[in-house]
């Protein structure tokens, strides 16, 4: 009897371990910017059926990075306290098993986006896999302070490849998009890394508060939210939106600013976190933002 009822507990642990793997929380983030990339590309609604193709097949190869993600780092994982509970760095899951599930989800995902939607699509999605899971994890994030500058670009592509999947084309408008978040990610980092500054020094991983000091990587931040603010006026300045955006853009960026001086002038131990947690929530509005003021301007004509 107990092994009858153990044997759906241990499926249900593993279920949630491959769940894990996947990055719901930023996955769902990266599908939110492709869904407004779909959206903006055209004056009215989607196809239905081509947005839902587009956004299962970028949420897969999404979801297969991070799962490639939890390989590739298991080890230092295991010594992290962000990480260490992981399943494949606590062993719940072998390497073999999240081998398989990566490129079941990838191959699936890249399929779907090919066959249903368009080559285009599914190519640069690749590349973005291949940028974050392959250039960054493996490379960047191990030889250089710079390595979410430099890696950000892979994750700030969805907007990009939402654009792309609804007309199988690259537009400046959608290269804006893909602007914003790429000046976005290193704030929205670099406040993490300052919270966990300890664990990362304690792997030897050249994140900017190790290799440069938290003071120096304060500056930084201030200085990203800043040059943010003026890409995030480039939407507006271009036609690309209207005034909706511009005013809840404008609130935005002046709380990113507001934390990042904080954290710079007047930093309390929860600051840091405090900045990290804000600029999802900064991301994740303005993106919605850009979506009301795309619909709100097809209204009024």
């Amino acid at each position: 009897m107990l092994k009858v009822l153990a044997l759906p507990q241990h499926y249900s642990q593993q279920w949630r371990d491959y769940y894990q793997l996947t990055k719901p929380k930023v996955v769902a983030l990266l599908v939110l910017t492709a869904w407004v990339g779909m959206m903006l590309a055209q004056p009215g609604l989607p196809e239905f059926g081509l947005m839902l193709a587009a956004t299962v097949g970028i949420g897969l190869l999404s979801a297969a990075a991070a799962a490639m993600n939890h390989i590739v780092d298991q080890r230092i994982d295991a010594q992290m306290a962000r990480t260490y509970n992981r399943p494949v760095a606590r062993g719940r899951l072998s390497t073999q098993q999240a081998v398989k599930f990566s490129l079941l989800l990838a191959g699936t995902g890249f399929l779907l986006l090919f066959i249903a939607v368009n080559p285009l699509t599914a190519w640069l999605t690749l590349a973005s896999l291949f940028g974050y899971a392959v250039v960054y994890t493996m490379f960047l994030k191990r030889a250089t302070p710079q390595n979410i500058v430099i890696g950000g670009l892979a994750g700030a592509m969805p907007p990009l490849l939402g654009w792309t999947a609804m007309t199988a084309e690259v537009h400046a408008h959608a290269l804006l998009l893909v602007m914003i978040i790429f000046t976005w990610t290193p704030p929205h980092f670099w406040a993490l890394a300052i919270h966990r500054r300890d664990d990362y020094a304690k792997v030897n991983m050249p994140m900017l508060p190790v290799t440069h000091g938290i003071e120096f990587t304060k500056s930084a931040i201030f200085l990203y939210t800043l040059i943010l603010f003026l890409v995030c006026l480039l939407p507006y300045l271009v036609g690309m939106t209207g005034a909706v955006y511009l005013l809840g853009s404008t609130v935005l960026n002046l709380g990113f600013i507001w934390y990042a001086w904080q954290l710079k002038f007047n930093a309390k131990p929860e600051t840091a976190m405090a900045t990290f947690k804000f600029s999802i929530w900064h991301l994740m509005v303005l993106f919605l933002l850009l979506l009301l003021d795309h619909y709100w301007l097809i209204s009024a004509l």
